[in-house]
């Protein structure tokens, strides 16, 4: 096989098949992310512009917002330009970046949603001491650690991936992603696959972690109307957000690791997507139906809006 070591761009061939509906996908496509931009954005307003929501459960849902609006960026820009290019090409440098940024979104919401299992957590198994614990300093030391922690574990693994000289420059997705140009290496990726296994214990253990939670957070409120009552106006929005996120990244991990070539391009294209359109679109609209003060300020903002 010749050797592409000094390979300058990756071509991607997950829209080789939707030439002829181009016009149509973008059109689509533009409309959703468009949608996403808004509802995050409305929820991100509602919060910060609304003094009585500064609180740790509020500033949670509020980072979850930045952190999708941080993810999809990594993916719709360059998708809805490739819609109207007829070449699919992406610089080395650029394809690293958008690896990056996409599968750095993945642990940074992760881990967001563990740190909101917590919050709840405590909120309700420890209520009278919800404020002491859960004050603004740890608030920020959480958000911080989200962010930080997650943008380390992907840094160290493109460092990996960047070391490796590359036997090719076909990328069988849509966007660039960290495995599949690990799979294009030259060289053994032992290294690579080990380290990929670190990440997936952390992410597991905080699984662990949000399950122990629960059931701590369940057996408290089947004792208590009061309990009952948070649970469900709090804690089944995080759940809802939980579950679908970890379905969608399920799929998209599953796909990268062992997808078959067999299986028909657009279905390989949904697979790959669905972890930045589900999650990003459902996340707003589930916190903003259930939580009854972020959908107060919603309207408020709006009234405002039309007032003015």
């Amino acid at each position: 096989m010749e050797n592409l070591s000094s390979v300058a761009i990756f071509y991607l061939s997950g829209l080789n098949e939707t030439r002829s509906y181009k016009y149509m996908s973008f059109a689509f496509t533009l409309l959703f992310y468009l949608m996403i931009l808004f509802l995050n954005l409305t929820l991100i307003a509602a919060v910060l512009l609304e003094k009585s929501l500064h609180e740790p459960m509020y500033i949670f849902v509020c980072n979850l917002s930045v952190n999708i609006l941080y993810g999809t960026t990594g993916l719709y820009p360059k998708l809805l330009a490739d819609f109207l290019s007829d070449s699919h090409v992406i610089s080395y440098t650029g394809c690293l970046i958008q690896a990056f940024v996409i599968y750095s979104y993945l642990p940074c919401k992760y881990t967001s949603l563990t740190v909101m299992a917590y919050d709840r957590y405590v909120a309700i198994c420890k209520p009278l001491e919800y404020h002491s614990i859960m004050n603004i300093m740890i608030t920020g030391k959480f958000i911080l650690i989200s962010w930080l922690f997650p943008l380390s574990e992907l840094m160290i693994a493109i460092l990996l991936t960047a070391r490796l000289p590359l036997c090719g420059s076909h990328i069988d997705k849509l966007y660039c992603e960290n495995w599949a140009i690990v799979k294009l290496s030259c060289v053994d990726i032992t290294i690579n696959s080990i380290y990929g296994y670190i990440p997936l214990v952390i992410h597991n253990a905080q699984a662990f972690f949000i399950v122990c939670s629960y059931i701590l957070i369940i057996r408290v409120c089947l004792n208590s109307r009061e309990g009952r009552t948070k649970f469900m106006q709090t804690c089944v929005p995080h759940l809802i957000s939980l579950i679908t996120f970890t379905i969608s990244t399920f799929f998209d991990v599953m796909y990268s690791r062992y997808g078959s070539n067999n299986i028909p391009q657009i279905l390989r294209n949904i697979l790959s997507v669905e972890f930045l359109a589900v999650s990003p679109f459902l996340t707003p609209l589930i916190y903003g139906l259930n939580l009854t003060q972020i959908r107060i300020s919603v309207k408020r903002l709006f009234k405002k809006k039309m007032l003015s």
